[in-house]
């Protein structure tokens, strides 16, 4: 069976992008719109013996629910018929609609206990999550009247992931049964800790959420209060995602594909190649965290706090990386980090 007969598009909106597809074994692809570049994220509701699983249900907006409400209407499917709702990771564009499915469907929510730790440190009571990253960028360089932008935008997504859900939790490692056949969660971190991937060898089949994604790169950043080295975990899980043979993969972004073990490749080199143009240019001059960034993505950030937030962490992450292979080195003057290649005799 080809790609083209597995699957079939039914669009509920006249908006391209929000729609609806149905793949094999009645797998439904739910568009859910994000009000940011990546323009949708993808939802899977998956049919089981009673009801069905949800897995992401996406960010909590007007937007997003109406097209769930088109989706509900055209399947003839009530909130009530979601009895398991199955979280790939903690981002708000994929955990966002969990409490609100929850209240109007009384299913479960499942997500690991990592995951659930970070929601709850951005968006639980007396969070000073904003501060903390606001006051590792001035550390870095970056302006002030850029951070207080970004605190802004944080704010906004406050209401975009309320009300939290009550949390069951899994674990990387275990099997879960998903429409009928059983699936490995596999640890998954880089771009979010206590991302879970799940694997069904039988059909060699992959829910990536967003570590592996076709034709864009998945965000990987420092997170102020995580120790360690993010690109390193985001490499080392690639390098373990390619062992599992895939012949469909279903992402959080972008449509599912097939070529699972070229994309991570194709990955793998795009980092390689940032972290080499990122040492050539510490041999040129040093830089500050906020200074490479500016450098690397230029007029794409004017304007755009929340895209500025995803550049400047995932420039420190690569930073990072560098500095732990003795590649590049880190100095503090008044208070900021300054970035400087580190010579070879």
């Amino acid at each position: 069976m080809t790609m083209t007969e597995q699957n079939r598009k039914i669009s509920v909106t006249d908006l391209s992008v929000h729609s609806a597809t149905m793949w094999q074994s009645g797998w439904l692809q739910v568009k859910v719109p994000v009000p940011f570049s990546l323009k949708w994220v993808n939802s899977y509701l998956i049919p089981e013996e009673q009801g069905y699983t949800l897995v992401d249900p996406g960010l909590r907006t007007d937007e997003a629910i109406e097209v769930w409400t088109d989706v509900m209407e055209q399947y003839g499917l009530q909130w009530q018929n979601i009895t398991r709702i199955v979280l790939t990771h903690q981002h708000p564009d994929h955990y966002g609609l969990a409490g609100y499915v929850q209240e109007r469907s009384g299913a479960p929510v499942f997500m690991t206990r990592e995951a659930h730790r970070y929601a709850k440190r951005l968006w639980g009571e007396n969070s000073d999550f904003s501060e903390q990253l606001l006051t590792l960028y001035e550390e870095h360089g970056m302006p002030i009247e850029l951070r207080e932008a970004i605190a802004e935008n944080l704010a906004t997504f406050v209401g975009m992931v309320s009300p939290q859900p009550k949390v069951t939790y899994f674990e990387a490692g275990s099997q879960m049964m998903i429409g009928g056949l059983s699936w490995l969660l596999i640890d998954a971190p880089g771009h979010a800790r206590g991302q879970v991937c799940f694997y069904q060898k039988e059909r060699q089949w992959m829910l990536c959420g967003d570590q592996v994604l076709p034709h864009i790169t998945p965000n990987v950043s420092v997170v102020p209060g995580e120790e360690g080295d993010p690109l390193a975990e985001f490499l080392g899980s690639l390098q373990e995602l390619g062992t599992y043979g895939v012949k469909l993969a279903f992402p959080g972004h972008r449509d599912p594909f097939t070529d699972f073990e070229g994309r991570i490749a194709e990955l793998q080199q795009h980092h390689i190649r940032r972290l080499d143009k990122m040492a050539a240019m510490l041999e040129e001059e040093p830089r500050t965290a906020y200074g490479m960034c500016e450098a690397l993505f230029g007029s794409r950030l004017s304007g755009n706090a929340h895209q500025l937030r995803f550049a400047m962490s995932e420039t420190l992450a690569h930073l990072v990386y560098l500095e732990r292979k003795d590649r590049i080195a880190s100095t503090i003057t008044d208070g900021v980090y300054r970035y400087s290649a580190l010579t070879t005799e």
